[in-house]
């Protein structure tokens, strides 16, 4: 009987062995990545210093130290050292991804991409996970700077380029393989020697096609990283801010998703956000650009992908070795590192905002705008920029704040936590590096902030006529490229000062349009965050005429589109 149940038993455990190995088997064709960009490394200093480069220093008892780009530099190498520690403590996570900026001043301080590296390779001895890199504009060029492409590519050889299969000579570009069943195309997208310039060829178009059915024809998915944006993230994101995403982005991201790609790993834009495409064949492909890790909010990506289903999320670094921070960089108070202590993340949102203000101060000038004299609205916005100053400057609530001017003459804003205007326009900032924004263009807001620049410009342009402001507004939308989104903007306009808006009043609403439509039309489908898509293993249900018939209408919208911003530019050109 004993010899029975031990047989029984045996049986048993086989078979249940069995189970676990095939459960196992089944476990490892899962990939699961984490994927942090822009981590701006800056080597530290030996003190904590303020920018004395810069025009004026930073009037802020904790965040004096911040800089224009509001990047914690200082802080940058005990974040990197954070996100390693987390991603070593989950078993889960195989590899670990990076599109991009490694390091802050990388094109000319050779010794910061050999600190990255250390670290990288500090992570993998210890954990026996791989990192995958690809450069960014910030890390090298082919020849015009102290680090070059071969300089790169020898640094980080153990980081991708020793896996390398496939690579396109004359820049760091490779593939590699992640797990059993997908390749990562590493695609290099920055321009050979200008770092403000993006760099895609049809030359790296069609590499990049070519691996992705290389690595179909083989049994695996193509997966992209690349650091230049590849889907717009801002709407019309190749006119307001036309270096960080690729020039024919439209076309390129069409060619890539009917090569096989469906998901794209990107930076540059220092943003959460995700955004999707649909092909002129009906193939979603998605691009994920990560924000910057040494920036507010901190985060970095893990995606879990199978054959159904692609998950991802976002994380939060929220706690650094302030012990070790400080034993480093002489300089903090103990309020900073009190602050640091209690929540990094929070830290690091006022950090940002501070940051953010310095930059935009510089920038209220009709030069940085690029405002030129020959323009229709020259004058005015010389008038209007000392006065918006001031109007960001200017306490909303208690004696003599906006709030209490506006009641003589019977106009309200509504109650809120904020202190002035330039303590709601940073976080407006702020939400959008965050991703997922939670603001509406018809909530209490944007209500502030126009009826604020409104009211504060209206005895400053009063008396000018109707017709100037109409104009002026009318052309600063052109300028601004949202020519087609005019009757949306006036929508806007009436939901916050009632029907029947004043020229004054639709010339405010021009002058924030780009502001007010990078928060209106966050609205492709798909969550920038956290979400759950389509694997790469299941099959469109749709017919190709269907998904042809479908794509029809976004291809004239997209005619219009350039269309109106060839007429456009000849426009300025003939003025």
């Amino acid at each position: 009987m004993k010899k029975v149940i031990s047989l029984l038993l045996s049986v048993i455990i086989a078979v249940s062995s069995l189970s676990v190995a095939a459960f196992a088997v089944e476990e490892a064709d899962d990939l699961k990545i984490a994927i942090a960009s822009d981590l701006h490394y800056n080597v530290p200093r030996e003190e904590l210093e303020g920018n004395p480069d810069q025009p004026f220093e930073i009037d802020d008892p904790i965040y004096w130290y911040a800089n224009r780009r509001a990047s914690m530099d200082d802080e940058s190498g005990f974040i990197i050292d954070e996100f390693l520690r987390q991603c070593a403590e989950d078993d889960s996570i195989e590899y670990v991804l990076i599109p991009g900026d490694l390091a802050d001043n990388g094109r000319v301080i050779l010794q910061e991409h050999l600190d990255v590296a250390e670290k990288f390779r500090a992570f993998e001895e210890a954990t026996g996970k791989s990192v995958f890199v690809i450069n960014g504009n910030h890390d090298a060029s082919l020849n015009n700077d102290d680090t070059t492409f071969e300089d790169f590519k020898a640094i980080y050889a153990d980081f991708g380029y020793d896996k390398a299969i496939d690579t396109l000579p004359g820049t760091c570009s490779y593939t590699a393989d992640l797990g059993d069943k997908y390749r990562l195309i590493a695609l290099d997208s920055c321009h050979a020697n200008y770092s403000t310039e993006d760099g895609m060829t049809t030359e790296k178009v069609n590499w990049v096609c070519d691996m992705a059915k290389k690595a179909k024809s083989e049994g695996r998915y193509p997966i992209l990283m690349m650091h230049h944006n590849l889907i717009d993230h801002l709407p019309m994101q190749r006119i307001v801010s036309r270096n960080f995403i690729v020039r024919n982005h439209l076309v390129t991201a069409d060619k890539f998703a009917n090569a096989g790609i469906k998901v794209v790993f990107s930076g540059h834009e220092h943003c959460s956000d995700a955004a999707v495409q649909i092909s002129s064949l009906g193939n979603k492909i998605y691009d994920f650009a990560t924000t910057a890790l040494s920036m507010y909010p901190l985060q970095y990506r893990v995606f879990a992908f199978n054959e159904d289903t692609i998950q991802y999320e976002t994380r939060t670094v929220d706690s650094i070795d302030t012990d070790a921070l400080t034993s480093t960089i002489e300089g903090y108070s103990e309020e900073q590192i009190s602050l640091m202590n209690a929540g990094l993340n929070a830290y690091a949102k006022d950090f940002l905002k501070v940051g953010v203000q310095y930059r935009l101060s510089l920038s209220l000038s009709l030069e940085k705008m690029g405002i030129e004299e020959g323009a229709i609205y020259y004058g005015l916005m010389e008038t209007v920029m000392g006065k918006l100053t001031s109007a960001l400057e200017t306490p909303f609530y208690g004696e003599d704040g906006i709030a209490q001017q506006m009641a003589k003459y019977g106009i309200t804003i509504p109650e809120s936590e904020y202190v002035n205007g330039w303590d709601l326009a940073t976080d407006l900032v702020a939400d959008h590096y965050a991703g997922e924004e939670h603001y509406s263009v018809y909530g209490d807001e944007v209500a502030i902030l126009l009826r604020t620049v409104a009211f504060v410009l209206r005895e400053e342009l009063g008396l000018l006529s109707g017709d100037t402001l109409t104009a002026s507004a009318d052309a600063l939308i052109a300028d601004s490229g949202l020519t087609s989104f005019k009757s949306e903007l006036t929508d806007i306009g009436e939901s916050v000062f009632g029907t029947g808006i004043t020229p004054l009043e639709y010339f405010v609403v021009a002058l924030l349009s780009p502001l007010l439509h990078k928060f209106a039309n966050d609205d492709d489908g798909v969550n920038d965050n956290t979400g759950i898509l389509e694997g790469y293993g299941t099959v469109n249900s749709k017919s190709q005429f269907e998904n042809v018939i479908a794509n029809i209408k976004g291809f004239f919208e997209r005619l219009k589109f350039f269309a109106e911003m060839i007429f456009s530019i000849f426009a300025k050109m003939w003025q």
